[in-house]
Parts: C-alpha cells; sequence; structure tokens
C-alpha cells in the first residue's frame, strides 16, 4: 500500500508538498489502468476511481490522463471515488502507441528502476535490448538488465558477452528459478519504498520474478515447452507490494518497441564518442575518410550490427519527431 514515510524514495518532500496544497482531497496511487476505469490505492484500501469531468475537458494528450504509478488526488464521496488531479511525475516511462499515430503510450511513472527482462534462451534479442535501454534511459528512471533463464543458457552463443558489450554502464543481473544464482542477486537491489518497472516481451520470465518477489501467485504463466518455459499472460499495467514493502509494476509483454522519447546517446555512448572523432563533424559513419566507427568496426572494437542498429534507431526517432510536429501544426490550425 502507499506510504508517505522518508524512506519511500518515489514519494519524496516535494511530492507530499504538494499533495498538501489540495487539501481536503485525499492522496491516493494508481495500481491498475483498464480504459478510463482506475483502480488506487486510498488509505490501504483498494478501490475503483475514475477521472473528474473537468480533467477530462481540459485534456489534450493522452499525458494528461492518470497512468499505473502515478500519485493523485481523489475526493471520495459515497459511491465514487474521482481523481482531480495529478501529482508531478518524477520518471515517465512511455512509447509510440501501436499503429499510424504519433501519439505517446504512458507505460508507468514515478519509477525508480526499470528492470529490462531478457530471456538467455532463443527469445534473445540483442537488438531488443537495445531499444529497452534507449527508452529506459530516457525515462528518468535508472536501468538495469535482468537476464533471465540462465537454465537454459547455451554458452556457445556468448549471449552474455554480447549483453556486456551493449550494457552502457547499466548494471547487469543474472536469474534462474532452477538453478544458481536464482534471484538472490536480484533481491539485494529491492529495497523497501522503490518502485520497479519490468519490461520485456512475453515468455521472457517477468511474471516468475513477480510472483517470487511477492511471496504469492499473483500473475499468471503459462508453460508451452521447454525452450520457451512460462510463457506470461499479462494484458494490463498493475502496481503489486513485495514482501520488502517496494513496489514492482508489471506489464505487457512488448516484443515489437516503436519509439518516443528516446536517450540514444546513453545507449550507443560508444559510437558518439568515437563520432566526435570522426574528420568530418557530419559524417554518417558509411564511407568517408577519417570516419573512427569505421576504422572501430574494420578493429573489431565493435560490430557492423551494433552500427546499423544505431542508425535504424536514429532514423525511426527522426521520423516519430516530425510525425509529431505535423500532428501539432494540426492541432494548432485547428484551434485558430
Amino acid at each position: 500500500m502507499v506510504e508517505t514515510h522518508l524512506e519511500n524514495v518515489s514519494f519524496n518532500i516535494e511530492r507530499l508538498k504538494e499533495s498538501k496544497a489540495y487539501d481536503p482531497l485525499k492522496l491516493a496511487r494508481v495500481i491498475n489502468q483498464q480504459r478510463g476505469i482506475y483502480l488506487v490505492d486510498l488509505d490501504h484500501e483498494i478501490i475503483h476511481a475514475k477521472v473528474s469531468g473537468k480533467m477530462m475537458h481540459q485534456a489534450t494528450d493522452v499525458m494528461d490522463f492518470p497512468s499505473v504509478g502515478d500519485y493523485v488526488m481523489v475526493e471520495q464521496n459515497q459511491d465514487t471515488t474521482i481523481i482531480h488531479h495529478i501529482l508531478k511525475r518524477n520518471s515517465i516511462l512511455e512509447r509510440k502507441s501501436a499503429g499510424k499515430t504519433a501519439d505517446a503510450q504512458v507505460i508507468a511513472t514515478n519509477i525508480d528502476y526499470i528492470l529490462i527482462c531478457m530471456s538467455l534462451n532463443e527469445n534473445f534479442s540483442l537488438r531488443r535490448l537495445e531499444r529497452y535501454l534507449s527508452i529506459s534511459w530516457m525515462s528518468g528512471a535508472i536501468p538495469v538488465i535482468v537476464l533471465t533463464k540462465f537454465d537454459l543458457y547455451n554458452p556457445a552463443t556468448r549471449n552474455l558477452e554480447l549483453v556486456y558489450s551493449v550494457s552502457s554502464g547499466a548494471d547487469v543481473i543474472i536469474t534462474s528459478e532452477l538453478i544458481e544464482p536464482y534471484y538472490n542477486e536480484l533481491e539485494t537491489i529491492i529495497k523497501k519504498g522503490m518502485t520497479y518497472a519490468l519490461i520485456g516481451s512475453s515468455g521472457v520470465g517477468k511474471s516468475t520474478i513477480i510472483n517470487h518477489l511477492i511471496g504469492t501467485r499473483v500473475t499468471e504463466t503459462k508453460d508451452i515447452g521447454y525452450k520457451d518455459r512460462g510463457r506470461h499472460v499479462t494484458t494490463s499495467r498493475e502496481l503489486f507490494e513485495t514482501k520488502e514493502h517496494a513496489y514492482i509494476i508489471d506489464t505487457p509483454g512488448m516484443r515489437e518497441l516503436q519509439l518516443d522519447d528516446v536517450d540514444l546517446a546513453s545507449t550507443f555512448d560508444d559510437i558518439e564518442a568515437l563520432g566526435k572523432s570522426c574528420k568530418f563533424n557530419d559524417c554518417k559513419h558509411e564511407k568517408e575518410p577519417g570516419c573512427k566507427v569505421i576504422e572501430a568496426i574494420q578493429n573489431g572494437i565493435i560490430t557492423k550490427e551494433r552500427l546499423k542498429s544505431y542508425k535504424t534507431l536514429l532514423k525511426e526517432y527522426a521520423y516519430q519527431k516530425r510525425r509529431q510536429k505535423q500532428k501539432e501544426r494540426k492541432l494548432m490550425k485547428a484551434s485558430k
């Protein structure tokens, strides 16, 4: 349940002061979101809530609505609980909405750590990991790479070495449900009062991790064979409290992750640093003379695949930004 003591990193002094400005409204935290219906934790009681008519009318973007992890100010009547205000967010994990729109989708807010879950079996994808890192660095939370299913790891794939080569400063934790190190290392970073969001594609073991940390079976897993054992079936975002009174936000499996706001400089710090030493400031890292990135590829320092991933994400991000500007121009014309 929501706690307001100083040990709770997500609930800092500034937010406590902000909440007092909305007396007599009560403080709650959003723990589940299903379309326009919310579940909130209000004074250690889980209740349904909906946004106020004023919030609905004034909203111009999905960011103006509550999301899982938000601290909100609510009014509790006899039959309904109304959300009137969203307190300032200290981090926002978001991605581009599905389809051809340029809208962003808020996955979760007020997160301290993002646990990027990637299995070491056949579901492993280095390029997908780079996408997760790009989004995570931009969120304002601290990314941690959690490698699951170590019991299915084939050392011949060298996947562990590959993860360390692209981790870009993020800690890497190895886990397994069946063999050492189990979840021992993961448990050391789960601290009282902090909020953690788990992201990753379906089947990587997020639900198994959550069930372990909470100490009971609260999310489903589905056995579908040895290689992909434990595909989870989460369909919505939800916040849980662990045995150590930390907060875990589960998210639906995201195999394809389209970009909204990203931090490519942190994810591809090696390429960005090399690029600053290129002979030409506008070097495309293709065939230009004096290109330090191409030189690094030739010397085996970075791979062609990593450079290709960097360029792909760069182009995709630029495209999304153009789409967003077009949308903003249309809204401005419509409002005149």
